[in-house]
């Protein structure tokens, strides 16, 4: 990124395919819409330009880009005040698919499902510091330069959202299981 900062834009595309996958993963787990995702990524990149002057070299780059990524996700939020879950049918129907092990697919689906939907039900916070933790695989320390807060407030954090998470993943479980009267 220093590079880019110096006026070497040829190594953005490097940049670009180096983080574009974790970069998306975080936003896609973030918002659960593939498009809106996708759409997110490329204003990401485009603030990298933007902002580039703004990267000083101190600290890690990724921290750089997640941070930049939040205050995309923040944008988004603001522009369109609903965070509804939502599935492609097609895919789910695709990954299904029949065969002897369509039962264990279909569980799997399920539990995925309902996985997914307890992430949507987490507040914001909790949802973004389990994402970063859990699925970018970020440290504690370097989560916590992102969320610009001490490495032990990322620990209560990620406690408490793995604390939430599995009390709505049983509601829901429970829900999607019980007997229909």
């Amino acid at each position: 990124m220093l590079q880019v900062k110096a006026g070497n834009m040829d190594v953005m595309g490097l940049l670009f395919e180096r983080y574009h996958r974790p970069l998306f993963g975080f936003l896609f787990h973030m918002t659960s819409q593939r498009e809106a995702s996708e759409d997110m990524l490329q204003n990401v990149f485009y603030r990298m330009l933007k902002y580039r002057h703004t990267f000083t070299g101190d600290g890690e780059f990724r921290t750089w880009m997640y941070h930049l990524a939040r205050n995309v996700l923040v944008d988004q939020s603001k522009q369109n005040k609903r965070s509804a879950q939502q599935y492609d049918l097609a895919d789910v129907a695709e990954r299904v698919g029949g065969g002897p092990a369509a039962d264990e697919r279909i569980l799997k689906q399920q539990e995925m499902d309902t996985l997914h939907h307890a992430m949507a039900k987490l507040s914001t916070e909790h949802r973004e510091v389990l994402v970063l933790s859990r699925f970018q695989e970020l440290k504690y320390d370097e989560i916590a330069r992102v969320l610009n807060t001490t490495e032990g407030a990322v620990k209560v954090r990620v406690h408490r959202a793995m604390n939430e998470l599995k009390r709505i993943y049983l509601t829901i479980d429970h829900e999607r299981t019980a007997p229909k009267l």
